[in-house]
């Protein structure tokens, strides 16, 4: 198997940078051993004006068939035939995906110690696979890369070249090329998307092929046109691990939503509803109605559960009231956006220790998130598929059960006051809805008496007498027996 990488420079960027990124010098050759054969990486050609990187995969057959997997779907062999006279050794598959991931490690998560302003700078990228499977053909490769920013070139491989009325094979010559990707997005796009061509896997695919394809897809899956087709295939079609990866792709969509949009939303509310003095934006007077509350309940630890880039968390923070605030969300890259805004790594040890930023999805229950004294779902459940909310419901309410949960969601029919609001619209493309008043009542009166919870309504932002405050709180404290019972 062979695959390059090749990229352009100038005096300012040599191309000898990808060295840099690569983690792999251009004047000698790397050589690494894998369980299934040897991944070569060289230079052909390395200047400042155009720097070449090839990785050349040799694959030992036998070791393979000794490891239990040949060739066919999922790794099963198709045949007895099958384990000694396939592709493996010459196709791209998910053995390029693995040792792409192995050589490469380091340039797949965007580190470069010695370079570190390299990483994140997008450079033209010419990324070439002599005989790729393509179960699909040229479209599919097509429709898999294009969105991603790749100009594709997929040319297929004639059956044989001396009889071409038998038609073309079901390989590709592949050719990608792009002005606007960083080295690390063009490796993880490959990982995902080689074996995804080829169909098949050498491995047994596992649970923990889901965590390895959200890393993997993390800021471009969720919102891939062909996201079903990938996670399936990736997964061997596995339904139960389908179904889990794209459940907390939904839940990465509402985590990556971007702020931005919002902020640009609040902002308008608060032009829009300015008398004499220029009110706070609504994200402002969320957040303050948010603190009010845990304070006014005497909230010492604090979970604020789909926590974006921490705003709230920075904000919880600045209090010496909350001993402990754990910020959680299913999008790491929203937790590493959310440790440099707070600046972690620069924080005293004291305040350091106030506060945890975790991982996790909120559909399912975690332990780590049991014995609280308050829980925010601070504009979340409206990013949920309604079908999902019951899932969130036992999640929070009844497996976690802080003693105080705050949830806030917009109220629909604030949305007339707003003129840059067209008719209809929710107020994110993410929303998958928004509720009235009385349907956010009901749902919260309902929740509370399934959970032994008790729960009161408040109003956040202009309260206006005929469509309400622009967002809606709700406030549910366990009832008391509950707790005692439970206790």
């Amino acid at each position: 198997m062979f695959l390059t990488i090749s990229t352009t420079g100038n005096e300012r960027y040599p191309a000898t940078d990808l060295g840099f990124l690569l983690h792999k010098h251009p004047d000698r050759a790397f050589s690494a051993g894998l369980s299934y054969g040897t991944a070569h990486v060289f230079y052909p050609e390395a200047d400042d004006e155009r720097c070449t990187a090839a990785l050349l995969l040799e694959v030992d057959a036998v070791a393979l068939v000794r490891r239990g997997k040949g060739k066919g779907r999922g790794g099963a062999p198709d045949a007895a035939l099958a384990q000694y006279v396939n592709d493996r050794p010459y196709a791209a598959s998910s053995l390029l995906a693995v040792a792409l991931s192995a050589v490469f490690s380091s340039a797949m998560r965007g580190a470069c110690h010695a370079r570190p302003e390299l990483p994140d700078r997008p450079r033209p990228l010419r990324i070439e696979v002599p005989a790729l499977p393509a179960r699909g053909g040229p479209g599919l490769v097509r429709a898999l890369f294009e969105p991603l920013g790749w100009t594709v070139t997929a040319d297929p491989v004639a059956l044989d070249a001396g009889f071409p009325e038998w038609g073309d094979s079901r390989y590709v010559r592949l050719t990608l090329a792009a002005d606007t990707l960083t080295v690390a997005e063009a490796l993880r796009h490959l990982y995902v998307l080689l074996p995804v061509l080829d169909d098949a896997k050498h491995y047994w695919v596992s649970s923990d092929e889901v965590d390895k394809l959200l890393r993997a897809g993390e800021g471009w899956l969720p919102g891939h046109p062909e996201q079903q087709l990938i996670t399936s295939r990736y997964l061997s079609r596995r339904w139960s691990l389908t179904r889990q990866a794209r459940e907390r792709l939904e839940l990465v969509r509402l985590a990556e939503a971007d702020d931005s949009d919002v902020e640009e939303i609040d902002n308008a509310v608060a032009a829009e509803t300015e008398t004499e003095e220029k009110p706070a934006p609504l994200a402002v007077r969320r957040r303050d109605a948010i603190t009010a509350a845990l304070r006014a309940c005497g909230a010492a630890r604090v979970l604020d559960l789909g926590c974006g880039q921490g705003q709230l968390v920075r904000e919880l923070l600045e209090d010496p009231a909350f001993t402990e605030i754990v910020g959680v969300d299913v999008s790491m890259r929203a937790l590493a956006i959310a440790s440099r805004r707070l600046g972690l790594d620069r924080m005293g040890e004291r305040q350091a220790s106030r506060v945890k930023l975790l991982q996790g999805s909120l559909v399912y229950t975690d332990h780590r998130l049991k014995g609280y004294d308050a829980a925010v779902l601070s504009e979340v459940i409206e990013h949920l598929d309604l079908p999902r909310l019951p899932a969130l419901e036992y999640a929070v309410f009844g497996a976690a059960r802080p003693r105080t949960v705050l949830v806030t969601t917009p109220n629909v029919e604030y949305n007339v006051r707003w003129e840059s609001l067209p008719a209809g619209h929710v107020r994110h493309g993410d929303h998958r809805f928004e509720w009235t008043r009385e349907e956010f009542r009901s749902w919260a009166r309902q929740l509370a008496e399934r959970h032994g919870y008790d729960v009161e309504f408040t109003p956040v932002g202009p309260d206006d007498p005929e469509v309400g405050p622009p967002t809606q709180m709700a406030v549910f404290q366990a009832a008391t027996a509950q707790e005692t019972k439970a206790a």
